[in-house]
């Protein structure tokens, strides 16, 4: 079976940590400044922290500097991802092509670097500039299909990597201006405000309404857990997880469900075996509804309704009394989350109250008979996972011989230590049974035993000789563990032609070694970020393979359409049917 990687989403070190233990081979986790999560920073120390956790379990840590940088930025950056690889970071994941050229000027550490989907990663001649520069990885665009994925990795040695669940950004990653243009607070900068999560109308320009106050961007959330097996055969080396703003509970669940999914299909990358106290289930966790977006040709998507979390389908209502309704067949648990669309508005409540199959609720404002109720809050499963002991452990095997104890792990790490006893037991069978017994009790370590070799014969030992043997042969083993632990090298970078020759605000050029890079790799520099200028004026503001007039079933009309926002600010809509993409322009 190939290996790939389960790349795992943190806000924190706790939540690394969780990932961790629930089966991710790498994390992904923002620094103190220049992740493209401005709301999520994590120190040094944190950092730390968490690669110490990891490497324990041959697991990776990459931390997110995606943002555009000014040129100050830019000589901080520089500063803080030496202090990353002096922490032992495994990769650095970029936005910016200054970082790039200060790593092919040899001004960085040789620390893996990936090209960030905010690079607009979409085609196979994209990701061979970025595998002829010499850069480790390129993450792909979560609007690339599974014959574009198959291409890619059949046509490059470049590492891969995908998305598999979460979110998903109506635009082009590192194509979307609109938040910016809206209220100054750039997606490129880490400071999105989410305009794709507002209400809209559709207008022609006519003035005609076709959709009046709808979330006319707002999309499902990604779920390719059908696609596993396929992506694994196509050759993608890492498997990514969205949400470095979700909270530790939804990590925990979703990591879990898609490591027990990427197993049926490949080996992962990582150390020890995890022992779950609970049953994964993402249907349980913040979702806006799935789809497997792009993956398989063009689906709906969208959701119209509500940009707010859908939770799992329960059924629907059978009978509405004064203060309470009823669902057939379901358990649910007083604190639930309930919720139902009425008139294309979501609603929703607490159960206070379940009296059989009676549910009360905190609201008076009850759902009709035949109307389909989910619930997006499990309470009880929640406290599971709250309350999960889940624990990642390594395997050993321990062989005593010649006065010697030694000890084996998985990744062929071995250590021995001496038996300093010369004492003959009075019972031999007995000191065997009492040693097995105390060797196999590696309680809350990070190690499980699995085969236990006694060859000769014992001196005797008391119990606590026994365990403290056990104790040191252990943190012995960890420090060979952690000191055979292998990072990857950044090869040098070496200037190529880039695909295109002409770039305009959309190459997000934002400081001067940016412009220097992309002129090295012989391109002509028109015009510097959108962010420079601060002139949104005529610009397209997103690039979008959601397109509203093949959701509304319109896809031959020549009418010319409009959005509308909350505030009355039109946007022209543009529409590459060729190539099925709209635009949203200013």
């Amino acid at each position: 079976m190939k290996k790939v990687e389960l790349l795992a989403p943190a806000k924190d070190k706790e939540t690394a940590i969780a990932a961790i233990n629930c089966g991710a081979d790498a994390v992904y986790i923002g620094a103190s400044e220049f992740g493209a999560r401005k709301a999520v920073p994590n120190s040094l120390d944190d950092i730390k922290e968490v690669v110490n956790y990891a490497h324990k379990f041959y697991a990776k840590v990459h931390v997110t500097i995606n943002t555009i940088l000014t040129d100050n930025e830019l000589e901080q950056a520089q500063t803080l991802i030496h202090k990353l690889y002096e922490a032992g970071v495994d990769a650095i994941i970029v936005q910016d092509m200054g970082i790039l050229k200060l790593a092919a000027e040899g001004k960085l550490p040789p620390i893996p670097l990936h090209a960030s989907t905010q690079c607009d990663n979409r085609t196979l001649e994209k990701v061979k500039f970025f595998e002829n520069l010499g850069v480790s990885r390129v993450i792909l665009a979560r609007e690339t299909s599974l014959d574009r994925i198959k291409e890619i990795c059949a046509n490059t040695n470049c590492e891969i990597e995908t998305f598999i669940h979460g979110a998903l950004c109506v635009s082009y990653s590192g194509q979307c201006y609109l938040s910016y243009a809206i209220g100054g607070r750039s997606a490129n900068r880490g400071e999105c405000a989410q305009p794709c999560r507002k209400k809209y109308s559709l207008i022609d320009d006519k003035g005609n309404i076709l959709a009046q106050d709808k979330h006319l961007l707002n999309l499902r959330d990604f779920n390719a857990s059908g696609h596993i097996e396929e992506l694994v055969n196509a050759g993608v080396k890492s498997f990514k997880i969205e949400g470095r703003l979700k909270d530790i509970n939804y990590v925990k669940n979703v990591v879990a469900f898609y490591r027990r999914e990427i197993d049926k299909y490949a080996q992962k990358i990582s150390s020890g075996r995890i022992e779950y106290d609970f049953e994964p289930d993402v249907n349980k966790s913040f979702n806006r509804g799935f789809t497997d977006y792009f993956l398989e040709g063009r689906k709906k998507c969208f959701n119209f309704n509500s940009p707010k979390s859908l939770g799992e389908k329960l059924g629907k209502v059978t009978k509405t009394g004064n203060n309470y309704f009823e669902i057939a067949n379901t358990k649910i648990s007083v604190q639930d989350g309930l919720c139902w669309f009425e008139n294309g508005e979501m609603q929703g409540c607490l159960v206070n109250k379940i009296e059989g199959t009676k549910v009360f609720p905190n609201k008076t404002h009850l759902p009709k008979t035949g109307t389909l109720i989910y619930r997006n809050q499990d309470s009880a499963f929640e406290k599971q996972l709250k309350n999960s002991k889940t624990k990642r452990r390594i395997r050993v095997d321990f062989a005593f011989e010649h006065n010697k104890l030694t000890a084996a792990d998985e990744d062929g790490n071995i250590v021995s230590l001496p038996v300093n006893s010369s004492e003959t037991p009075n019972n031999p069978d007995k000191m065997k049974e009492n040693f097995t017994a105390q060797i196999k009790k590696t309680g809350e370590s990070d190690f499980y035993v699995q085969n236990i070799e006694i060859n000769g014969s014992l001196p005797f030992l008391p119990v606590s000789k026994i365990n403290e043997l056990r104790r040191s042969v252990l943190a012995k083993l960890m420090e060979e563990r952690l000191k055979n632990y292998k990072r990857e090298v950044q090869k040098p970078l070496h200037y190529t032609e880039f695909p295109l020759s002409d770039l305009d605000y959309k190459a997000n050029i934002h400081n001067a070694k940016a412009k220097g890079f992309y002129e090295n790799c012989k391109c002509k520099v028109n015009e510097m970020s959108l962010e420079s200028s601060n002139n949104t004026s005529g610009k397209c503001l997103m690039q979008t393979k959601h397109c509203l007039k093949y959701a509304f079933d319109i896809c031959k009309s020549p009418k010319k359409l409009f959005l509308l926002d909350e505030k009355g600010k039109k946007y022209r809509l543009e529409f590459d049917c060729k190539n099925c993409v709209m635009q949203i322009w200013s």
